[in-house]
């Protein structure tokens, strides 16, 4: 009888333990062969020639999927029913879901996001609060690198559904400057000055043509409008120089920058 009980115990050990150990195998060699066909989806023709964000966000749902494939077949290799799995799958599922609305607003934002593509990898975005350079868009967040060097990580359901300018969509980009002058100052000498300095400006394009011109007048000061195209890529360096130049060149002709004022009366 005990020696009944002991060839049991044995097989079942032996065939548990053998189970355990493929499913092992399964894992480990399943999931490295996941994260090989993923690397090599990335470098593969069928994908380089892709928007770079699409790219990514495919490779990522690609591995997301294998590794799912992987564990389920470990999972039933141990022994649990397909069926069972499924149906446990689908519970968990429906909880996971109930519990997670938020990151399955980001997936259905980053499926938005990839559709109709307000942004892709590289683009200077604002939106919000947030603005910088888009490094990354995976299954649930944007990552953005501000122009301080902060990565800031949005949420994609949050973006799909705000407003986004993006300042790198179209090649060229218009920089306006207001300046301000003394009131008695000659208009004509102030135009030709503004245009002259966009002239000096390296990176300031002349066509489309600047426009400088008389915007605003009366008791106070003049204001003068300033409007420059420039490569979207060169806008800073276009802004900086312009407003730096303006300066130097108002200080060469005379031409002051009125302060506020504030007149005081003093009752005795």
């Amino acid at each position: 009888m005990l020696e009944k009980i002991l060839n049991f115990i044995f097989d079942l050990t032996t065939s548990v333990g053998l189970k355990l150990l493929y499913a092992i195998l399964i894992l480990v060699v399943g999931l490295l062969l996941a994260k090989w066909l993923v690397k090599a989806l990335r470098k593969s023709k069928a994908i380089t020639h892709l928007d770079e964000s699409f790219a990514k966000f495919l490779c990522n749902i690609l591995q997301v999927a294998l590794n799912a494939t992987v564990i389920i077949a470990a999972a039933i290799t141990i022994g649990i029913p397909a069926t069972s799995f499924i149906t446990i799958l689908g519970s968990a599922g429906l909880a996971i879901g109930l519990a997670l609305q938020g990151s399955l607003s980001n997936f259905a934002g980053s499926l938005m996001i990839m559709l109709f593509k307000p942004y892709k990898v590289g683009d200077y975005i604002k939106s919000g609060e947030i603005e910088g350079v888009v490094a990354d868009i995976n299954v649930f967040y944007t990552i953005v690198d501000t122009v301080d060097n902060k990565r800031i990580s949005c949420p994609n359901g949050s973006l799909s559904n705000s407003n986004i300018a993006n300042y790198s969509s179209e090649e060229l980009r218009r920089v306006d400057l207001t300046f301000k002058t003394a009131n008695d100052t000659d208009v004509e000498t102030v135009k030709k000055i503004l245009l002259d300095t966009v002239g000096k400006t390296a990176k300031a394009l002349t066509s489309p043509a600047p426009v400088a011109r008389l915007s605003n007048h009366g008791d106070g000061p003049l204001e003068f409008t300033l409007r420059v195209w420039c490569k979207s890529s060169d806008y800073w360096d276009v802004y900086f120089d312009l407003v730096e130049g303006v300066k130097a060149e108002f200080d060469k002709n005379g031409i002051t920058i009125p302060c506020p004022k504030m007149n005081v009366i003093v009752n005795k």
